[in-house]
């Protein structure tokens, strides 16, 4: 095992982020052979998982860069909802032209980022008060302004706006799957080659330490939850162009699962170590579990009690290897 681990290759990817990709792996092949029909719609079952890989990697992404800091945020999901149903309301209700609503999903996402950033950096409120008011905030905003009318985004059949189901797939290419791949490089090159990012993390391993060295750790705490709010609003805008309708009232079912694909990509619930490639990876295995259980025809409850599992497995091995490491 040591041999293995001071190879050149499984140091630089890392040993656990290997061990996910087998994962991944064994769990196509699994549903491949013991779903019946899994294998032969293949390429549909693919695409469904990749079109939840969109969205929910964005969602991830963002609360990755919350939890690096020690924080948390389970306002994620309703906040995407709220982005998608306002801007959604804005081009079906006010005749907005489509690229304004899309700018318009990103900024609303922004704003509750910075929002959320300001009141944890700042006023010192507790990250998790402060996301479970932002959830219902969210909520909120989205019934009272859509008068708790779902909303419908453009299908591709549309002749005005149709280009905007390209955002997914331009003539059978994965367009979405090259975006998400570039954002999340992105977020890599942020998180371990800008000060922005090592801050993040070090306010994760010693929160005071990085303040005793004069460092502006409010502004940076903050950065994290922007960063956040604006990969939310870019999840929204995906998820519509993925699924179209969107109603009020949803979206909690989407924080446990972002945050169950950062931590078992190997992002540490306390603070101070994260992965984006791991996130990436976890995602994915989330996702094709996802794709897993509706073939068996299980439903969304199923769904959660295993997500759930997932959360508390992951955390677990987290904390149980930080304890043998101190």
């Amino acid at each position: 095992m040591e041999k293995i681990k001071g190879n050149p290759v499984v140091r630089k990817i890392g040993l656990n982020r290997i061990i996910l990709l087998g994962v991944l792996v064994l769990m196509f092949l699994a549903c491949c052979l013991g779903i019946d029909g899994f294998a032969a719609a293949g390429k549909e079952h693919f695409l469904n998982t990749l079109n939840y890989v969109y969205f929910l990697g964005f969602l991830s992404l963002g609360v990755t860069f919350v939890i690096a800091t020690g924080g948390i945020d389970f306002s994620i999901g309703p906040v995407m909802f709220c982005c998608a149903l306002v801007a959604g309301y804005c081009l079906n209700s006010y005749g907005f032209p489509l690229v304004i609503c899309i700018v318009l999903a990103v900024i609303i996402g922004l704003i509750f980022g910075a929002f959320n950033g300001w009141l944890v950096a700042y006023q010192s409120v507790p990250a998790f008060i402060v996301s479970m008011a932002s959830m219902n905030i969210a909520k909120g905003i989205a019934a009272v302004f859509t008068k708790t009318q779902s909303q419908s985004w453009p299908l591709s059949t549309d002749p005005v706006n149709g280009w905007f189901r390209n955002l997914i797939s331009y003539k059978g290419f994965p367009v979405g799957l090259v975006v998400f791949l570039l954002v999340a490089a992105l977020c890599s090159c942020i998180l371990y080659n800008t000060k922005a990012g090592r801050y993040i993390l070090c306010l994760g391993s010693n929160r005071e330490a990085v303040r005793l060295s004069g460092v502006d750790i409010k502004r940076w705490e903050m950065l994290a939850y922007v960063i956040c709010g604006l990969l939310v609003g870019l999840a929204s805008v995906y998820f519509v162009a993925c699924y179209t309708t969107v109603q009020p009232g949803y979206g909690d079912q989407y924080n446990n699962e972002a945050i169950a694909g950062c931590v078992m990509g190997g992002t540490s619930m306390v603070g101070g170590l994260a992965s984006i490639l791991g996130t990436v990876i976890g995602v994915s295995i989330i996702s094709m579990l996802q794709e897993g259980l509706l073939a068996l025809g299980l439903g969304k409850d199923i769904q959660l009690i295993i997500t759930g599992i997932i959360v508390i497995v992951a955390v677990y091995i987290d904390v149980t290897a930080r304890r043998k490491k101190n």
